[in-house]
């Protein structure tokens, strides 16, 4: 269980490194779990669950900041990514 700690724990400083940029746009993220093959789990939260460039913001900066801390993990994947065709989807005010 010590290892499951110390995994978490990195990959929760890997998030904090960039939740000021996401919190900037009313966004932010939360780990959901980390399987023992080390597939991580996330949920975006605020305006990054409904925004249509979520998969960019996951892509090219959650992951990217994970796999930096941690290159261990397998993959990074948000349960509530928004596709950017969905009508229901918003850019955060900062950025319309």
């Amino acid at each position: 269980m010590q290892v499951a700690d110390e995994l978490f724990g990195k990959v929760e400083e890997a998030l904090n490194s960039i939740r000021p940029y996401l919190e900037t746009d009313g966004g932010n993220v939360k780990i959901i779990d980390i399987s023992p093959d080390l597939d991580v789990k996330l949920e975006l939260l605020g305006a990054c669950g409904t925004c249509p460039m979520s998969t960019m913001t996951l892509k090219a900066g959650v992951e990217e900041a994970i796999r930096k801390v941690v290159p261990e993990i397998r993959s990074v994947e948000a349960i509530n990514i928004t596709q950017p065709d969905d009508p229901n989807a918003k850019l955060p005010d900062n950025m319309q």
